[in-house]
């Protein structure tokens, strides 16, 4: 994708039309698209882009959960959850994404950088877990 601001809008209407054609519950939908959102625009403020110029995002469901990933060409700092005041303006992308993924990180191929973060897509009805099928992985742009 373009790295520009326009690309996290784009990424996500199209995250959110991949979920809900593989049958992944609003709530979940809601979740990872949130999630990439932030992954995304912390990737764009804070990072530099791929050798190409772009920026790579990427998504898959399999066994009840989404994983999105966004690969830049790196910054200068690790990205990490940030604790900031109450009247500080940003430095909550991270920590929101802490709060709504199971599990998140940071991976180091080169001067590529991914951050990836897992939402669960499970739901239930009554007690009866309600699972669907699983597609691959899908890239965007």
């Amino acid at each position: 994708m373009p790295y520009a601001p326009s690309s996290v809008a784009v990424a996500r209407q199209r995250l959110c039309s991949d979920l809900q054609e593989w049958g992944v519950y609003e709530t979940a939908i809601d979740d990872a698209v949130l999630v990439v959102s932030e992954l995304l625009s912390n990737a764009l403020r804070h990072a530099h882009p791929l050798p190409s110029g772009q920026i790579r995002v990427a998504w898959r469901w399999a066994d009840e959960h989404v994983e999105v990933a966004v690969s830049d060409g790196g910054a200068a700092t690790e990205p990490r959850a940030g604790r900031p005041t109450l009247s500080s303006l940003g430095g909550r992308g991270l920590g929101i994404v802490e709060y709504l993924a199971t599990s998140w990180g940071v991976r180091h191929e080169g001067e590529i950088t991914t951050v990836w973060a897992v939402v669960t897509a499970a739901d239930t009805v009554g007690n009866e877990k309600v699972s669907v099928p699983q597609p691959a992985l899908r890239e965007c742009g």
